[in-house]
């Protein structure tokens, strides 16, 4: 075995084994004593793949890749404890992408109960570089970076996590450090021209991948991933929808009891699902509040009240405040500020509501995964917030109630297919995501009265062309956006200075990512010529055609 050493810029101090296995080395070299009993998961708690997360913009990806195969799986923050995961019944762990270098002092570092555990673990880029550099290996800068695509060649087709894989296939890479050593026990496995180590292995189930398989310009990542989770941590991949539903009923009437419970309801499919799968669990301990906050589109409030009350069966109270919310809003013009505002007044709302009900214990909401992510970080230091939902870090400190948020660890196709399963309609399970904070913050600038009418009168427009051009299903969202910008205009032979109205319509999977949609022109133009015909104010169209990331879906 490899000598100790003495340590070096970017290089961990190697280790002597001295008789003993690999795995006792290991826990040596990670500051654990012993191996196993490191978690005492709950009865029935659900097999499970953690993602640490090290601040990679591709971080969620990882975990719902894994859940599209079948595999539940949490993104945590890479310094969590165990304690947080004995909810789980972990199968293995992934550590993610960064962008720190592991060598440096500040660095994020690999929490010993992972190796300790004696799971499979699967490091990405630098997660890799973590998984080397604790476990005696050395990290240094790369002599070439490599950023984009490049070429991986296979040198060891029989490991399982390679199985069934070309043997040159491409992928894609993000790093400018690299692994110059290996750790003891490792085997270097695949490599790009410019990464000797672009794949390394060792017995006992710890392996590293320079390149990330999360997303789709690694065309077989998904592949690598499922062989990661099938041939080496042997999960089962039997997390369904029917399952979600079944462990949240139950779990639901546990934690409820004899309680009663409001539901949130906003019309989206998120507060849909969420409040049906509380109704299967509890039936009418649950009472669903619509609040007309005055921010809903055109005839939303009507049909939110007929569908839930008349077609659903559930008790529904609907609570009129346009006027509180709107004075709220008065000289707002910070998104911030407007996203906190609305979701303490929706919670001082519910609290009134409540208190006509007599004792209520609960509340709960449609939050989804993202929502979470973007509203906190999910990796301490090593992630940022974006920004903050009304939903999320909107709530008021002292609120009265204890939240149930049956959807908080589901991507938004995940909720949908939950809602099929409980029976919901097409119309209402696929729907176009709508934001909690509703026209507020597609209104840039002061929300007034006046100016909701404007917008809710284009976003009209804009929703009626694309249904009638068929792609209202193929979008994730298409909607209109009030800007705080006037422009001179020519309408009938007269000088015009009316506002601009931006167009928004993105593809996404899960939010997380989006791309501006290409509309056909034709379409652009009917939008933009009904929009300056019919709403008097605006004189302008323009079309926004930037993804996520750089900006955000909402403007707001």
């Amino acid at each position: 075995m490899v000598e100790s050493t003495e340590a070096a810029a970017g290089t961990a101090p190697r280790i002597r084994t001295s008789g003993d296995t690999e795995v006792g080395a290991y826990l040596e070299i990670a500051g654990a004593r012993e191996p196993g009993n490191i978690f005492t998961p709950a009865p029935n708690a659900p097999e499970a793949v953690v993602v640490l997360d090290y601040g990679s913009q591709y971080s969620m990806l990882i975990a719902r890749r894994i859940r599209e195969a079948g595999v539940y799986s949490e993104l945590v923050p890479w310094d969590t404890t165990p304690e947080n995961l004995n909810h789980l019944r972990i199968k293995a762990f992934v550590l993610s992408g960064g962008p720190a270098s592991v060598y440096e002092p500040d660095a994020p570092t690999l929490p010993a109960f992972v190796i300790a555990s004696q799971l499979p673990v699967l490091g990405i880029c630098y997660g890799m570089q973590l998984l080397a550099h604790t476990l005696g290996g050395r990290v240094a800068p790369a002599a070439h970076r490599e950023y984009g695509h490049a070429v991986i060649t296979v040198s060891d087709a029989e490991n399982p996590l390679l199985s069934g894989l070309p043997a040159s296939m491409p992928v894609w890479m993000s790093h400018g450090d690299q692994v110059v050593d290996l750790p003891p026990g490792f085997r270097s496995i695949a490599q790009s021209e410019s990464s000797p180590v672009a794949v390394m292995a060792d017995a006992a189930g710890h392996l590293g991948i320079q390149f990330h398989p999360e997303v789709v310009h690694t065309p077989q990542g998904d592949q690598l991933l499922q062989n990661f989770l099938f041939n080496v941590a042997h999960c089962a991949g039997d997390w369904t929808a029917a399952n979600f539903i079944e462990e949240s009923v139950k779990n639901i009437r546990e934690r409820v009891g004899d309680g009663k419970v409001i539901c949130a309801l906003s019309g989206g499919v998120d507060s849909a699902v969420a409040a049906t799968l509380v109704h299967r669990a509890i039936g009418d301990q649950l009472t669903c509040i619509f609040v007309d906050n005055g921010m809903m589109r055109a005839q939303e409030p009507e049909r939110v009240v007929t569908t839930f009350r008349e077609q659903m069966a559930m008790r529904l109270l609907h609570v009129d405040a346009v006027d509180r919310f709107l004075g709220e809003l008065v000289e707002i013009t910070n998104p911030e500020t407007k996203r906190k505002r609305i979701g303490e007044l929706f919670i001082r709302v519910f609290e009134a509501e409540a208190d006509k009900l007599g004792k209520v214990d609960f509340i709960c909401q449609g939050t989804t995964y993202p929502d979470v992510i973007e509203s906190a970080s999910s990796g301490g230091s090593a992630a940022v917030k974006i920004k903050t939902h009304h939903n999320v870090g909107g709530l008021p400190t002292d609120m009265q109630f204890t939240l149930i948020e049956p959807l908080r660890y589901l991507f938004k196709d995940e909720v949908r297919r939950v809602g099929k399963e409980l029976g919901l309609s097409d119309e209402m399970v696929y729907r176009q995501p709508f934001p909690g904070p509703g026209l507020a913050i597609r209104v840039i600038g002061e929300v007034t009265r006046d100016r909701l009418d404007v917008l809710r009168a284009a976003d009209w427009i804009v929703m009626d062309e694309i249904k009638n051009a068929s792609m209202y299903y193929d979008l994730w969202q298409s909607f209109a956006v009030l800007t705080d910008t006037k422009t001179v205009g020519v309408q009938g032979d007269f000088r015009t200075y009316g506002y601009c109205i931006a167009l928004r319509c993105v593809n996404a999977e899960d939010a997380m990512t989006a791309d501006w949609a290409r509309l056909p022109y034709d379409l652009l133009a009917r939008i933009s010529t009904r929009i300056v015909n019919e709403v008097p104010e605006v004189n302008r169209v323009v079309y926004d055609i930037t993804s996520k990331p750089p900006g955000t879906i909402e403007w707001e």
